[in-house]
């Protein structure tokens, strides 16, 4: 069976209403299709990932691209996740036992299992592990990257934007400006974005992640045409490591999907 054929199979319950729904419901008009398969819904990387297509919405809405993503969760994950980044409620669903990620075969990450320990305390073992690099290539160069800053990224905070993270003071756009310059991504933005995320989750744990078993799960991003035909895809191996290119997580699409009027 193809990946779209799965897909398309495929129901959840979807976090607007709590219907279960089709995850590709309401997708047959558009030029293509986004499907985003995300690990747990108070993972960095499904909330990066989110932040990102926030910020391309105009673009994917010109492009014709209809975008349903599933997360690791359950309704209230959804709703608090939807309400933290703005990501439609009605394009996201849940899936609590990350049943779709295996039928995919995406990436479990690290899964030793040390005895005596419950699923939930090994997942926290394993999800350590992976964030210092272990069975996560390239996770460490990644968070390096958001302290050092990279001039082949956007700048991400808008120089009149301000930014409240954990305990950081309210830092304005302008004031990365001071460490190294402006239009393109400076020295510690996007690291202070990440700590602005990872304070968002700790502050409401038990919501965001309702079973710790599966907090090394990764996800993926599939693009389909019309027809279904797979456009490409993206599979994750790690922690931060959920798109190809990590300084424009979306440039894939540029190569792949034309730019249509839609009034």
């Amino acid at each position: 069976m193809s990946i779209y054929e799965i897909l398309a199979q495929t129901q959840r319950q979807r976090v607007s209403d709590g219907e279960t729904a089709p995850l590709l419901s309401s997708c047959e008009g558009s030029a293509q299709t986004l499907v985003l398969v995300w690990p747990q819904l108070g993972d960095f990387d499904s909330l990066e990932y989110a932040w990102w297509l926030q910020r391309e919405a105009d673009t994917l809405r010109q492009r014709g691209i209809a975008v349903r993503a599933v997360g690791i969760g359950d309704r209230p994950s959804g709703q608090k996740f939807c309400s933290y980044t703005g990501f439609p409620a009605d394009a996201l669903f849940v899936d609590e036992t990350a049943a779709l990620h295996r039928e995919l075969g995406l990436y479990q990450g690290l899964t030793f299992n040390p005895p005596g320990l419950k699923a939930g305390q090994a997942a926290w073992l394993n999800l350590m592990l992976m964030c210092a690099g272990i069975a996560s290539p390239g996770t460490l160069r990644e968070v390096l990257r958001g302290y050092t800053g990279d001039r082949t990224a956007p700048q991400l905070i808008g120089d009149d934007e301000t930014v409240k993270a954990g305990p950081l003071p309210p830092l304005t756009g302008k004031a990365f400006n001071l460490v190294g310059g402006s239009g393109f991504q400076r020295p510690i933005e996007l690291a202070t974005l990440r700590l602005r995320n990872m304070t968002e989750v700790l502050s409401h744990w038990s919501t965001y992640v309702p079973n710790a078993a599966y907090l090394t799960q990764r996800g993926g991003t599939f693009l389909f045409d019309r027809q279904g035909n797979l456009l490409y895809e993206h599979r994750d191996r790690g922690i931060l490591g959920f798109a190809a290119t990590m300084a424009n997580p979306l440039a894939f699409l540029d190569d792949l999907v034309p730019v249509v009027n839609i009034s």
